[in-house]
């Protein structure tokens, strides 16, 4: 895997990134609890975890940081409880299905685009 050294920084400077984004939401959401968690995450991707976490419609409102990194660290097996803030390794894995969960919402969400039956993205012209 790591046949040269070169790979193996390209790895850690991969690597140190998603460290610190996590580090950094962990700190966020517990410093700013009360913060809009559209600040940090996209609209596709809080409706999506949203949606799919509390299994509700969405609110007229986004929901604070701190209700977000909880239901982000929900996906990767975090257990809510009032005494107990999520940790770096339930983000983390969160984190990692939040991408999948928001490409999903791009593409079957309320608001993609509806496609009728005849109509496609590829044309065809033949001469």
């Amino acid at each position: 895997m790591f046949e040269r050294f070169s790979r193996f920084d390209n790895c850690l400077a991969v690597f140190l990134v998603v460290a610190w984004k996590v580090l950094y939401l962990c700190h966020l959401g517990r410093s700013c609890p009360d913060m809009d968690c559209e600040i940090v995450f996209t609209p596709s991707e809080w409706k999506a975890v949203y949606m799919v976490v509390t299994k509700k419609a969405l609110p007229s409102k986004p929901p604070t940081l701190n209700e977000m990194i909880r239901l982000i660290a929900t996906l990767g097996g975090y257990v809510i409880r009032k005494s107990t803030q999520p940790g770096a390794q339930t983000l983390w894995l969160g984190l990692q299905r939040v991408n999948d969960l928001s490409h999903a919402w791009d593409a079957f969400g309320p608001d993609s685009r509806k496609k009728s039956d005849n109509q496609s993205d590829h044309t065809c012209v033949v001469q």
